[in-house]
């Protein structure tokens, strides 16, 4: 990548500091001092003021997200998700697989593009596990008519099976692999009944850390992330 854009995105800085940089004569590039922008690295070691700048590491976050959230990087619709993590490391990053304002539960941040489309992607067919609580009293016979596909109002087709696991009269748990807009509320509506809270558990194989309150967050550890490889 270009120098300037190196600069940018490891040594915190924005464009216009790191031309400043440039012209002060404070960049090296393996020991020669650089004063444009446009030079390529590639494996070199770049210092700033004899400091040598290492490559930041892409950043993976779990994150428990409360009501009134919303999952995008800017909104005129409350606070973003990103607000609750530290100003210092917010810049860049983007939300992978988004909830609703009214849901709760686990949200994926990160900066690193492809792996959220793998998180994303409808091809990767990751399964989505939700705790659903609902109005009406759950019947057994709902377990067969998710499993066998929800015809959703102004879709073409049924949804693809879904495992449903009633864990008491009016609370189960969902496990869908797509994401259909609004798609756990629109089923459970298609069956008659509705949604009164909606928590997401599990993306994938990562479940949501019991140990991370309402707003809190951690970052992923190097298993957890590659199980989105």
């Amino acid at each position: 990548m270009r120098l300037d854009r190196f600069l940018s995105e490891n040594a915190n800085m924005s464009r216009k500091e790191a031309k400043r940089a440039l012209h002060r004569e404070d960049i090296t590039v393996d020991g020669v001092v650089v004063k444009k922008g446009d030079g390529k690295i590639i494996g070199q070691q770049v210092h700033v003021n004899g400091v040598l700048v290492t490559i930041r590491q892409p950043v993976y976050i779990m994150l428990h997200k409360p009501v009134d959230y919303v999952c995008s990087t800017v909104s005129d619709d409350g606070e973003s998700v990103l607000e609750l993590l530290p100003e210092e490391i917010r810049k860049g990053l983007h939300i992978a697989g988004r909830l609703d304002k009214d849901t709760t539960g686990l949200v994926l941040i990160t900066e690193d593009g492809q792996w959220s489309h793998r998180v994303t992607s409808p091809n990767s067919v990751c399964q989505k596990s939700y705790l659903v609580t609902v109005d009406e009293t759950l019947s057994t016979d709902l377990i067969e008519q998710f499993n066998s596909g929800i015809q959703l109002n102004s879709e073409h087709g049924l949804t693809k099976p879904a495992k449903l696991e009633i864990v008491s009269d009016k609370i189960a748990r969902l496990t869908i692999s797509e994401g259909k807009y609004h798609q756990v509320k629109r089923m459970f509506a298609a069956v008659g009944n509705h949604v009164v809270s909606l928590h997401r558990e599990q993306i994938g194989q990562l479940v949501l850390d019991s140990s991370i309150e309402s707003g809190q967050w951690r970052y992923l550890t190097s298993e957890e992330i590659a199980s989105f490889l």
